[in-house]
């Protein structure tokens, strides 16, 4: 049975051209700075993202950590969303090894902090409060749709963040998702950005990795707080080799993956018991609601679907999450489609 896996775009394989250079990749020692092909993925990254430096490191996470424990020092605030990646889903990271305070405001339907929101949440001077120093944004923001959150919008709240004394942090884990989804550059939504990362290793297709972009002096600092953190990976050239394939010819063709989240959205929408509570599709989620027609849990309905050969994940009660990425083609959208047909019959 043909397998259709749409828990994420993590579950990504490298690509024939990203074994290949990974193969003959050349490779030294990164911590002493000396692999070329760390080094020109960092830059090849920074350049994209419109910084001056950037940083390769494992995993997203560790992106988002360091650039925390860069910006902010124990005790002070960060402001973010309550529905953010860096809240929900990376384990408390920047209050267990870093002491710094989250600050949670609710993510509007559209992924978006309200900027009255930022503002009252930005504390007086006061020894009784802790300092707030970071404003965090996810960019796609992955648990309100996969939404994507724009240039006006983002320089707004760097405005609004540097006005008081404040620093600006995108998570844009899938931020060629968002500039792909509305034509626009990468380069452009992060540009009032001080820091921001992004993963190679989602819809880019590469087997591991982040990188984090920022000031020179923003990247110094975050090289020393990765090696503190083990990330300090050697010869790291192997994976940075798919890295390089990635940025060069994975960015374009995130606008299938876009196409066949919207084809499912579409196929879905018309089945009884399923529509769509949180919008259709901006980018390559598609998150399914289920209605009272639909006796099953969203748990149930995905271990049904699993024995037809097609992986979701069950994100609540009554609502599926789906994603698409360079392995859903239009067959397995079609297959997808048949298994959803017939478990709820």
């Amino acid at each position: 049975m043909n397998i259709v896996d749409l828990r994420s775009d993590t579950v990504t394989k490298p690509t024939p051209e990203m074994r290949e250079a990974m193969a003959h990749a050349e490779v030294g020692d990164d911590v002493y700075g000396e692999d070329p092909n760390v080094n020109l993925l960092q830059e090849a990254a920074a350049d994209k993202m419109g910084k001056a430096a950037g940083l390769f490191v494992p995993s997203g996470t560790m992106g988002n950590l360091i650039a925390v424990l860069v910006h902010c020092q124990r005790g002070d605030e960060a402001i973010m969303g309550d529905k953010g990646h860096t809240f929900s889903f990376e384990a408390g990271g920047i209050s267990a090894l870093g002491g710094v305070f989250p600050h949670t405001l609710q993510n509007q339907a559209d992924g978006t902090l309200k900027l009255e929101d930022i503002l009252g949440a930005i504390r007086p001077d006061d020894i009784h409060h802790p300092v707030s120093k970071l404003v965090i944004l996810e960019n796609t923001q992955n648990r309100c749709g996969g939404v994507v959150l724009s240039k006006e919008y983002t320089d707004e709240v760097g405005k609004l963040a540097h006005g008081h004394a404040m620093q600006l942090h995108v998570d844009g884990a899938r931020i060629f998702n968002a500039a792909v989804a509305i034509k626009t550059s990468a380069k452009d939504l992060v540009h009032a950005a001080d820091s921001v990362t992004f993963c190679l290793s989602k819809g880019l297709c590469a087997p591991v990795g982040s990188v984090l972009c920022g000031s020179r002096e923003f990247i110094d600092k975050a090289r020393r707080i990765r090696k503190m953190l083990g990330g300090g990976m050697r010869q790291a050239g192997i994976l940075a080799a798919a890295g390089l394939v990635a940025l060069d010819s994975m960015i374009d063709r995130l606008a299938e993956d876009h196409q066949h989240a919207s084809d499912l959205a579409n196929a879905l929408a018309k089945m009884k018991g399923i529509h769509f509570e949180m919008g259709m599709p901006q980018t390559n989620m598609v998150f399914p609601s289920l209605g009272p027609d639909v006796k099953y849990t969203a748990a149930e309905l995905a271990k049904k679907l699993s024995v037809e050969g097609v992986k979701v994940s069950a994100v609540a009660e009554r609502r599926l999450r789906l994603v698409t990425h360079a392995w859903v083609d239009d067959a397995a959208v079609e297959q997808t489609l048949k298994a959803f047909e017939k478990v709820l019959a």
